[in-house]
């Protein structure tokens, strides 16, 4: 009895001693954050403006909200700005005025695992790590931007632009237990080698 007490007490302290734990600073991993950005790119640069070579414009966010919408704001403003408008920071001086819409922003996941999940063992604070015969944990980020273009002056609408949709993703592997290996799109391969992601 006290010899498969002490078997078990072993096996537990050998199994903990292979946790690890996910540590992020800042609140949000590098990967979130490029999911976010890579997809808002992707979907500003499918916005389509009908703009005048000095036309001056002002993108409005007025009505755009939630933690990246400055960073989705900002691709369309160098959006306009690729497109030879004049960015101005005061409705007063604009010719134009473009008000984004920010449908969706945000990052889908979902996981598929064959095997045992990692498994928290009562009154001893030890938790039996995952064993994974396959696993694939699949993130993908998705934009939906929208944008109303008006003249300031009279109010009058100039163009109406409809939703584009973008996104990113990665996926994380596993196979039997001891492979694992990373596919993104979310930077070009060169950056990729040098990437260790979270």
């Amino acid at each position: 009895m006290i010899r498969s007490a002490l078997l078990c007490a072993t096996l537990l302290l050998v199994l903990a001693g292979c946790t690890s734990r996910r540590e992020t600073d800042p609140g949000r991993s590098a990967s979130e954050m490029l999911l976010f950005s890579e997809a808002a790119d992707r979907a500003a640069d499918k916005l389509t403006f009908n703009l005048q070579p000095g036309t001056k414009v002002f993108v409005d966010a007025t009505y755009t909200e939630g933690t990246d919408s400055k960073y989705a704001v900002s691709a369309i403003r160098d959006r306009v700005a690729r497109k030879g408008g004049d960015l101005v920071d005061d409705k007063g001086k604009a010719d134009l005025i473009i008000e984004p819409r920010i449908g969706a922003l945000s990052i889908d996941r979902d996981r598929t695992l064959f095997g045992t999940p990692a498994m928290p063992v009562p009154l001893v604070g030890l938790e039996i790590p995952e064993i994974a015969i396959f696993k694939r944990s699949y993130q993908q980020g998705v934009v939906k931007l929208a944008a109303t273009t008006y003249d300031p002056k009279t109010g009058l609408l100039v163009q109406s632009h409809e939703p584009v949709y973008a996104f990113s993703n990665r996926k994380d592997w596993t196979l039997f237990f001891l492979f694992s290996w990373t596919t993104t799109d979310l930077m070009p391969e060169e950056e990729k080698k040098e990437w260790i992601g979270d």
